[in-house]
């Protein structure tokens, strides 16, 4: 009798557990989106915010292309929570491609867009950007507070 018993009881038990370690996965771990998204943003420049060229390049936002054609992005517009707006100029980005929007100055390359700011645009103590279509459409947000290492994976 006891063997009857026993058996379901580990069943549940072994159930529960592994229930219990998926409920688990961390609340970190961001889902990989499908077509033209936010990816990681570097919104803490390394190192000490000097405003210098460099600093500023090293802020940045990825926009990645996960479907299978090239996504012409003219007119996309990236947005921070105060307003400040990057609009994209014809720039085509390939079909499991990344592009990184750089705060700072330099001239656009393969990858590459360049806000040509001289000052940051997303708050290290928290900030929200929006990624919207030509047509105004919000097509992605990623939200953050301060963390240890001033990146955001938005996946």
């Amino acid at each position: 009798m006891r063997i009857r018993i026993a058996a379901p009881l580990a069943l549940a038990a072994t159930t529960a557990l592994a229930g219990s370690l998926l409920l688990a996965a961390p609340a970190s771990a961001a889902k990989h989106r499908s077509g033209v998204h936010l990816g990681t943003i570097q919104y803490d420049s390394p190192g000490k915010d000097t405003r210098s060229t460099t600093s500023l390049r090293a802020e940045w936002v990825e926009i990645h292309n996960s479907t299978k054609s090239t996504v012409q992005l003219k007119g996309y517009k990236l947005k921070d929570n105060t307003g400040y707006t990057y609009t994209f100029p014809a720039y085509g980005i390939g079909a499991g491609k990344t592009v990184k929007v750089h705060t700072g100055k330099a001239k656009n390359s393969a990858g590459h867009v360049y806000w040509n700011r001289g000052s940051y645009v997303w708050n290290n103590t928290g900030d929200k950007a929006r990624l919207i279509k030509p047509n105004g459409t919000l097509l992605d947000s990623c939200a953050w507070t301060k963390s240890g290492t001033g990146v955001k994976n938005c996946h």
